[in-house]
């Protein structure tokens, strides 16, 4: 397939790159499904449902969530270990001056 993109208008090569992104997101779209429809075969071969093995792939050398050590104090429900990136509350905080000292729990 050859396309001679050095005559096409500018207008033209921006339908054919929208074209190309529908197409590229279609294409994944099919890839998924057909990975989805073979991983039930495999399962339903071996005689377990794909969602059992699965949960016994997914609980292995899983770690444990680490403990909040520090809440907004405007909502307590939002925690943060101090792992990861800093959730916005944290970032807005900090921003306007304050510590990380100031929200850890107690």
């Amino acid at each position: 397939m050859d396309i001679d993109l050095s005559t096409l208008s500018k207008v033209e090569l921006e339908a054919l790159a929208k074209q190309i992104e529908l197409r590229k997101l279609n294409a994944e779209k099919e890839a998924k499904r057909n990975a989805y429809s073979e991983m039930l075969a495999v399962a339903a071969k071996h005689g377990v449902s794909f969602e059992d093995a699965v949960a016994l792939h997914s609980r292995r050398g899983r770690v444990p969530k680490a403990p909040a050590k520090y809440a907004n104090p405007e909502d307590p429900t939002q925690t943060w270990s101090g792992r990861g990136r800093k959730p916005i509350w944290v970032r807005e905080a900090l921003e306007a001056g304050k510590s990380l000292e100031e929200f850890e729990i107690k």
